[in-house]
């Protein structure tokens, strides 16, 4: 589950990880007010104007602005709200916004020129290990960095069970060239970013930049957020900072129906029971010409409102020119699965404008043949791997 930046900022800051502080508006009447109050409290002259959308990029967009004056904070608010934000990470439509944040003027002059850094946190799968990625080259893209220079990015490896050590957090402090007041600061900041993101079982923490400023304060001027969503029901609080209109339509619909759905860009959709199936299925689709437009598991309880729903949401998607439904009988009984895409079928009348391609195999897969082929409806019936796969490359020909 990803979470807006100031929800990420407003987590970390939970665990003790000094932010940029900023408060959240939606329209330009609160912005003007939120930037009044930060003034007060924490005595900004200037404020930037963030985009809240989930992704990336959101400067080159035009989505975070500099506002110099209130009248510039209302100005660029009611610019950037109800905008279609679009950045390397959105869709080509863009993202629409619907709220900023007014954040406070952190690069402020003073002894010593701010420094950017960048730094993130997550698992590394190889090693099953926690991992700090961070490099002196904040502010940029790092996948910019690690192409061009990628000596300049350092890694630690930390063990779940032991937690970060003091020596650990130091030696990110050194790295990065600190010493004084902001090596101390980094290495309070490091440890709490390392504890931010174990005990909100989080997949990724990532805040470029991290700042030094000219005063030698170490915080996170941005932050990048993504919740676990197996762990979500230990923190019953983050699951509430879902924001389902950030998220892709067709998959929050499968979601509230039970079904395990991830929307792809082929034209293909598919139909399975159990994950592996269906990355199998998915390959099949790749090997028979076609492009799986979707990965949907739907359980072990193919019933009838089960399967029409899943028709359902598979056609929502206009790229799909057929389906194939590929079930093993384990659990659930072909024959039974079988009556499910009849009855579904029936219900559907001409919502169904592609062809159905069924491959039932396990208990009472002959059972689940004759019904299919007794229907008299459009429905392709198959048995075998290659049969499918054949039967697939038929109909996209």
């Amino acid at each position: 589950m990803n979470l807006h930046e100031y929800q990420g900022k407003e987590l970390l800051n939970s665990f003790g990880v000094r932010i940029q502080r900023g408060i959240v508006a939606d329209n330009p009447k609160k912005a003007v007010e939120a930037a009044k109050q930060l003034a007060a409290e924490t005595g900004t002259g200037w404020w930037v104007v963030k985009a809240q959308i989930h992704a990336g990029g959101r400067g080159k967009g035009g989505g975070v602005k500099l506002a110099k004056s209130l009248d510039d904070v209302e100005t660029i608010s009611n610019d950037i709200i109800g905008m279609m934000l679009k950045t390397p990470q959105t869709p080509p439509q863009g993202k629409k916004v619907h709220k900023v944040l007014i954040a406070e003027d952190v690069y402020y002059p003073g002894n010593s020129e701010p420094e950017e850094y960048y730094m993130s946190v997550l698992l590394n799968r190889a090693t099953g290990k926690n991992m700090i990625m961070y490099s002196t080259e904040g502010g940029m893209d790092i996948e910019t960095v690690a192409e061009k220079t990628p000596h300049l990015i350092f890694t630690e490896e930390i063990d779940p069970l032991l937690g970060i050590q003091p020596f650990q957090a130091r030696k990110v402090a050194f790295n990065l060239g600190l010493s004084g007041v902001a090596l101390k600061e980094m290495i309070k900041f490091v440890t709490s970013l390392y504890t931010a993101f174990a005990k909100s079982d989080a997949s990724l923490f990532e805040i470029n930049p991290v700042l030094k400023t000219s005063d030698d304060k170490i915080l996170a001027v941005d932050s990048k957020v993504v919740l676990d969503d197996n762990a979500l029901y230990r923190h019953k609080d983050l699951a509430e900072l879902r924001d389902l209109r950030e998220e892709n339509e067709i998959e929050v619909e499968a979601n509230a129906a039970g079904l395990n759905y991830v929307d792809l860009d082929g034209n293909v959709g598919c139909m399975v029971n159990g994950a592996g199936l269906a990355m199998s299925t998915m390959d099949l689709i790749k090997q028979s010409g076609g492009e799986p437009a979707n990965f949907l598991d739907v359980g072990g309880t193919a019933d009838a409102k089960r399967v029409e729903t899943a028709f359902r949401i598979i056609l929502k998607d206009t790229n799909v020119k057929a389906i194939l439904v590929n079930i093993f009988g384990g659990i659930v009984r072909c024959d039974r699965v079988a009556q499910g895409v009849i009855d579904a079928y029936k219900n559907m009348g001409d919502a169904i404008k592609v062809p159905i391609i069924v491959r039932l195999q396990g208990t009472n897969a002959i059972e689940a043949k004759e019904l299919i082929d007794a229907s008299g409806l459009d429905v392709i019936s198959a048995t075998e791997f290659q049969e499918a796969a054949d039967k697939v490359q038929e109909v996209l020909a």
